[in-house]
């Protein structure tokens, strides 16, 4: 019997070990270090869709980058004909905390909605776009609904809105589709910054400049909702922990100029 003799690492062959260790360490994602989800330059990593068009059409041009900053964009609209809009980015998160900067401008489109008036939203937990149907208007989601004021009443922002899902507040399963946040109002132009911090199935709370305005718990699908059903796997089981994130095109100009993730 012989006995194998393992050569030793030299100098050199540790040194690129450890240049291949920090080098592949380097590559993905950290966890608890905020990284941009938008370069600033263009639309990489990001899918736009609307009702009633496939998956990938930037229907007349609505999602651009202009000044470094994402622009959801109407003027090359005439009118609003319920194509509702959404851009998806390419990964799938389940605990993270999302940080945005926005600002409502210019005026709506021709025959925007009421409800739509400087209206837009976050949309967390997003089923895969993949699996809309063509004419669907809002992906099945959690909405962190951002609003802006007009001028003179109340408005709060940072509020939450459930197409296709339920949530629990105070130990209490929620179904109204839309429920408002604490928080202050917004008028006019400014810059305005949202953080959501969602913990998978467990809870979701939403942050307007700094202050906690709304907290909830067990996002899960709405067996009653028709997009839902197609995604029900067990029905013993409705929560969501995990999914896609997508910024809304409602019919009135937005920008955002800061979209940041952090996974936890």
């Amino acid at each position: 019997m012989t006995t194998k003799h393992i050569k030793p690492f030299d100098g050199i062959s540790i040194t690129l070990l450890i240049i291949t260790i920090l080098f592949f360490d380097s590559c993905g994602p950290k966890k608890n270090e905020w990284r941009s989800i938008f370069n600033g330059k263009d639309l990489t990593g990001w899918t736009p869709k609307f009702a009633g068009y496939p998956l990938g059409e930037n229907l007349r041009n609505t999602f651009r980058v202009e000044d470094g900053m994402l622009k959801i964009s109407y003027d090359e609209w005439d009118d609003f004909n319920e194509e509702f809009g959404h851009i998806f980015y390419e990964e799938e998160f389940s605990r993270y905390r999302i940080r945005v900067e926005y600002r409502f401008v210019d005026d709506q489109v021709n025959n925007g909605p009421g409800w739509a008036f400087r209206n837009n939203g976050i949309m967390l937990h997003c089923q895969d776009p993949k699996t809309m149907a063509v004419d669907q208007d809002f992906p099945v989601s959690i909405e962190g609904q951002l609003l802006g004021g007009n001028g003179n009443d109340p408005r709060t922002t940072a509020n939450v809105c459930t197409p296709g899902t339920n949530v629990v507040i105070d130990g209490e399963l929620v179904t109204n589709h839309c429920i408002n946040s604490s928080s202050k109002t917004f008028h006019g132009d400014q810059w305005v910054t949202v953080e959501v911090e969602v913990l998978g199935s467990e809870s979701i709370k939403q942050y307007v400049n700094g202050e906690l305005v709304f907290e909830l718990t067990e996002p899960q699908l709405d067996p009653r909702d028709a997009d839902a059903q197609k995604l029900i796997t067990d029905e013993n089981n409705l929560l969501i922990s995990k999914g896609y994130i997508s910024l809304q095109a409602e019919s009135h100009p937005i920008h955002f100029r800061k979209i940041e993730v952090m996974e936890l």
